[in-house]
């Protein structure tokens, strides 16, 4: 880490600037109020006056001016309270601000900090090999009081070693109960007595500008960090290094830095809406910084997967049993291929789904059931729209035409 000695100077300690005191605001802020009091109150004198005055163009009635005078009175009465109890009429800024705490208070004990060990083999300058051991650190949320946690499986692949960091400062090992690498979900176990469980939200009810707060350990120093942002946008689409794209990722602009993988996403009602993955800085195409970035896997997502890791042990993706190249349209036009799209079959597993279901090699599959794959939409993700054991429709171009086969896809995530 780097550290400069230059200044950042931020609004209250720029230099030649005295820097604001919190009495200045209450006096500004009681100033403001009681002078548009005072002034309604004038103005409402001066109509009073000009009202009593009968004219021939507009009379005014006696009723119509003992309302006015009372309108005073009420004005003269909310000025003598906002000069004895100025803290009163501060009302929209100290809700969000109570409703902020609580929420922390509610959900920031069931957040934990999470220490993975993981050891590789490496090879060193003479071809020798040996094995280093290199840390991971992220964060996780508590859903269970027998000791259940959800995290991300980039925190917790290839650990030989789980250490679990309770708000509370005790620590206790933990143990990896199953992971989903394309929803990149992990659920890890420990023992003990838990102080705090979250629970989970429905973020199909999310709308863009909602208020969320991040809970996590950036850095894997700073414990029980807590940001607030708001709700970017929802639905979006991000590639991974797998050839799968997440899908339907909550973006915010609540600040999430390393360490914050696997920490809870959570809105006013204090339920987590999401799990925080990832961020984006920028592209490998452009030089531009971006900031306030972030996402988070959505709560129906993460529901879906750790209840039936859960429950099971285990969460199964469908597969097919083939081994495939990705059509793209310049893949299309180098090799002459009769579609821009789609999954060119290399290999097809003897026994396996796609054999029982009569693929063959060099058939282009270029739809599974309702969903064509497409620049937007990879194979994984439309595979994935299926379950284990599930009978659909692949539609495949076959030496130039197009033929629709049933396949009933298998469970076994191995061989996809």
């Amino acid at each position: 880490m780097e550290f400069y000695n230059n200044p950042i100077y931020l609004p209250e300690n720029q230099p030649n600037k005295r820097p604001k005191k919190g009495s200045n605001f209450w006096s500004i802020l009681i100033a403001a109020i009681i002078g548009g009091l005072i002034g309604a109150a004038v103005l409402g004198a001066f109509l009073s006056n000009s009202f009593s005055r009968k004219t021939e163009s507009a009379p005014i009635s006696e009723a119509t001016i003992q309302e006015i005078q009372k309108n005073i009175s009420d004005l003269q009465t909310d000025l003598k309270q906002v000069s004895e109890n100025p803290s009163a009429v501060i009302t929209s800024y100290s809700n969000i601000e109570s409703e902020i705490i609580d929420v922390v208070d509610k959900v920031g004990p069931a957040v934990v900090t999470i220490t993975a060990n993981i050891q590789n083999t490496a090879m060193s300058w003479f071809g020798y090999r040996y094995d280093q051991t290199s840390t991971s650190m992220g964060s996780g949320v508590i859903i269970n009081e027998d000791g259940f946690i959800l995290t991300n499986n980039h925190v917790v692949s290839g650990a030989t070693e789980l250490t679990v960091e309770l708000a509370d400062g005790t620590t206790l090992p933990g143990k990896l109960i199953s992971s989903d690498e394309f929803a990149d979900l992990a659920v890890i176990k420990v023992e003990g007595t838990m102080p705090g469980v979250a629970k989970l939200g429905n973020s199909d009810r999310l709308k863009s500008g909602e208020t969320v707060i991040a809970i996590g350990s950036p850095l894997g120093n700073f414990k029980n960090t807590v940001t607030v942002g708001v709700i970017s946008a929802t639905g979006r689409f991000l590639e991974t290094e797998n050839g799968y794209q997440m899908e339907n990722l909550i973006q915010t602009d609540a600040a999430i830095n390393q360490g914050n993988s696997g920490g809870p996403l959570v809105n006013l009602a204090g339920e987590v809406i999401g799990i925080n993955v990832m961020i984006v800085r920028g592209t490998s195409s452009t030089s531009t910084y971006a900031e306030g970035l972030g996402f988070a896997i959505p709560s129906a997502t993460v529901k879906l997967i750790s209840e039936q890791i859960i429950a099971k042990g285990s969460f199964s993706r469908p597969y097919l049993g083939i081994r495939w190249a990705d059509v793209t349209p310049r893949m299309a036009s180098n090799y002459r291929l009769p579609v821009d799209h789609g999954i060119y079959i290399m290999e097809v597993i003897r026994g396996g789904p796609a054999d029982r279901g009569g693929l063959k090699e060099n058939d282009i599959i270029t739809k599974i059931g309702e969903y064509a794959i497409g620049e937007q939409s990879s194979f994984y993700n439309c595979l994935f729209k299926y379950s284990p054991s599930e009978t659909v429709e692949i539609e495949v171009n076959r030496n130039g035409k197009k033929q629709i086969l049933s396949v009933t896809l298998g469970g076994d995530e191995s061989n996809l």
